[in-house]
């Protein structure tokens, strides 16, 4: 099972999420996308807290202040330890960086670059921010296989469509550097040729033309 959590911090709302348990965090690290952002109280156990970066955060390093803080509150709640003590760090770092090797325990995870690890400091359990999360508790089973099946596809339509926009934009370019390039072509017929080098005709020539 999976816990979501809708954070109104920001707008729009952004989802946060995390396993109920080590062996859906499993399936949570290797089943993430490049938009999640794996969190976790430093050096003490904890749930493992993604957050799905919402449209208008391009970055996990520009994630706004009031969702980082609704992130680290949420972790800290969901922290044995972590919950009792004051003044802890809460780590955080796109999913892409969690490295999992065979022999490691079900949960564990170490990083592919200590340098992509962000930290945070939560003072002390803000009960506000943990209960406004809280209200929005929706336990739901994921099918993560058909989810990344669902995923690809939709990440290959939007590949295919940008694509053919982009062919589209190409052609287009080619079509009017071709305009230009015949254009100039024929304004270069009559570069430097002035009006009385051009053959003239006289009227009775000119009426003999169209006789």
């Amino acid at each position: 099972m999976v816990l979501f959590f809708t954070s109104t911090s920001v707008d729009p709302p952004a989802t946060i999420y995390m396993g109920k348990d080590k062996v859906e965090n499993e399936d949570l690290i290797k089943y993430g996308t490049t938009a999640d952002i794996w969190f976790h109280v430093d050096k003490l156990s904890s749930a493992h807290v993604y957050l799905k970066l919402p449209p208008g955060v391009e970055s996990w390093e520009n994630i706004p202040q009031t969702l980082l803080v609704d992130c680290a509150q949420l972790v800290k709640a969901n922290s044995i330890e972590g919950n009792k003590k004051s003044n802890i760090t809460v780590i955080y770092t796109p999913w892409d960086n969690l490295k999992k090797t065979g022999d490691m325990a079900v949960g564990q995870v170490a990083f592919h670059n200590d340098k992509r690890v962000k930290r945070v400091h939560v003072p002390q359990r803000e009960n506000f921010i943990v209960n406004r999360l809280n209200k929005t508790k929706v336990e739901r089973e994921v099918d993560h296989e058909q989810e990344k099946i669902e995923r690809q596809k939709v990440e290959s339509a939007v590949r295919r469509a940008a694509a053919a926009e982009q062919k589209k934009a190409e052609q287009e370019l080619a079509r009017q550097r071709a305009a230009e390039k015949e254009a100039r072509s024929y304004d270069r017929l009559f570069e430097g040729v002035d009006e009385e080098d051009l053959p003239q005709k006289s009227v009775q020539e000119m009426e003999d033309d169209f006789m």
